[in-house]
């Protein structure tokens, strides 16, 4: 049967983890997306749903990745840039068969585990983090938590969310935070340091799509801005263990999960926030760049980075400028007055003049001395200010600033196009295509393909395929894998350095 769930053996950790009975939610822990003043009423009938969910499957524990017997193929750190656009097939790809199907052949938990506890032993890093699901009827389940990471796999399978979002480590367990003397008690303690970027911040400067719409020109706004807060996160907060991840539609996360990042405080956060914050004011507000002279180093690399992006990607793909009131925009911009009026009579002499040409006009028109105050040092800040403004990062600051802000999991599905929350290589960052990223769908379609028509007689002693490694999810699986291997590799080098201290030592 297609999409068929898995039955075979038990969850394979690294360690033999202890089981629990799973939690029922309670009519407090339920938020209504639609309607987030919804009566105690409502609430309980989601509990009523979601309890219903319950009895739908077996309480026996399902092998994390499922496998068929064939012999392990070279891994790859980077998936390859696939061809053109690719639509998914028209189905619901957040309906309960395929979901389930997902969970329990191809979502990568046993790594999302060690990714989130920092060890491969179970610690409160993970057994006091909180975990919220958007369940099939979208009610919002808050303050979950699980001490293990074959529990969280056993109450996803049992509820069967459309989504799920990651939010801070807490002093206490959340689902014990109703029983607290005191509510000071329960606070967020760590969590990663995170940045979002979504296009939908671009659309008045985007020409090629608007509002949840995406393509290959646009996409390259998030490439931008993946080099420039990449680079700046590493050279000049040092952090190293940060891993970027495609949104499943339109934008990409940040996850910085180094010690000194979890560990920072609301105002830390606001800090790094405000010093990687260049664009600032909406849509209807005027000029958006403001930068002290001489540059900051991180603007002036920044520009560095992105010179090239401009005059590809914007100027020649964007053409932000071709239509005349856009153009206007542009010469709003420019510091002198004379220079504007010689620019906007050959603008409209010449009707759809690219914007390659409007942009080599500005600094033809000055050496031609069409303004005799031209002042030349304000013109080169300008345009500098204009390439920043077009170019640079557009940050949902406030995601960064607080703790206790939840974020989509990695390796979720987009309720909207199907598609996984994949992890982005950022060394191969301008290979990365949205577009070709796999839908649930597809990938379940890979795993019947593989087992019914490419299965191959295989040795007795041949490793066996776990369900992921037959499909195009293989490759971001192994990038992350790799990623939470180099963050416990650091984590571990910390703790030993902490034991070998003296201990009297003060």
């Amino acid at each position: 049967m297609p999409h068929s769930l898995s039955s075979e053996g038990t969850l394979e950790e690294d360690s033999v983890l202890t089981d629990a009975p799973p939690a029922i939610p309670t009519a407090s822990d339920i938020e209504d997306k639609d309607d987030p003043g919804s009566s105690p009423g409502a609430a309980e009938d989601h509990v009523k749903a979601a309890v219903k969910l319950e009895d739908m499957f077996d309480d026996e524990e399902d092998e994390e990745f499922p496998s068929s017997g064939l012999t392990d193929g070279a891994a790859q750190s980077s998936p390859p840039l696939t061809g053109p656009p690719q639509i998914a097939p028209s189905v619901n790809h957040s309906d309960s068969e395929t979901m389930l199907a997902f969970y329990q052949r191809l979502f990568p938990f046993r790594y999302l585990f060690q990714w989130l506890n920092h060890s491969m032993k179970p610690s409160s890093d993970f057994g006091h983090r909180e975990f919220a699901f958007t369940l099939q009827n979208d009610a919002y389940l808050r303050y979950q938590s699980f001490p293990t990471s074959d529990l969280l796999r056993k109450d996803i399978l049992r509820l069967n969310p459309s989504r799920f979002e990651i939010g801070p480590v807490y002093t206490a367990n959340p689902r014990d935070r109703k029983t607290l003397r005191k509510s000071t008690a329960f606070r967020p303690l760590a969590k990663e340091l995170v940045f979002d970027i979504d296009l939908t911040d671009y659309d008045e400067i985007r020409t090629c799509c608007d509002k949840a719409n995406i393509c290959h020109k646009c996409w390259s706004f998030i490439t931008m801005a993946i080099k420039v807060i990449d680079v700046a996160l590493r050279d000049d907060f040092g952090f190293e263990h940060i891993m970027w991840v495609y949104s499943g539609r339109r934008g990409a996360h940040a996850w910085i999960s180094d010690k000194q990042a979890r560990n920072m405080d609301d105002q830390r956060r606001k800090a790094v926030a405000g010093y990687l914050e260049v664009i600032k004011g909406g849509a209807q507000s005027g000029k958006k760049v403001n930068v002290k002279r001489p540059l900051h180093p991180h603007v002036a690399r920044s520009l560095e980075i992105l010179k090239e992006h401009f005059q590809q990607d914007i100027l020649e793909r964007q053409d932000p400028w071709v239509r005349p009131e856009k153009a206007e925009r542009l010469l709003e911009l420019l510091p002198d007055k004379a220079l504007n009026d010689a620019l906007r009579k050959k603008w409209d002499a010449v009707p759809g003049r690219p914007s390659v040409s409007k942009w080599a006009d500005i600094d033809a028109l000055a050496k031609a001395g069409v303004s005799k105050n031209l002042d030349r040092k304000a013109l080169l800040e300008a345009k500098q200010d204009i390439v920043l403004e077009y170019t640079y990062p557009r940050l949902d600051v406030e995601v960064s600033k607080k703790q206790i802000h939840l974020l989509k999991s990695p390796f979720v599905v987009h309720p909207g196009t199907g598609r996984v929350c994949v992890p982005i290589d950022t060394r191969r960052a301008d290979r990365f295509d949205p577009l070709g990223v796999p839908t649930v769908t597809e990938l379940l379609a890979e795993i019947d393909s593989w087992d019914t028509e490419d299965k191959k007689p295989e040795p007795e002693d041949a490793k066996k395929l776990q369900d992921y490694e037959k499909t195009s999810l293989k490759p971001y699986v192994d990038y992350f894998r790799m990623h939470v291997g180099s963050l416990l590799k650091a984590e571990q080098s910390v703790k030993r350095e902490r034991e070998d201290e003296d201990p009297m030592e003060f």
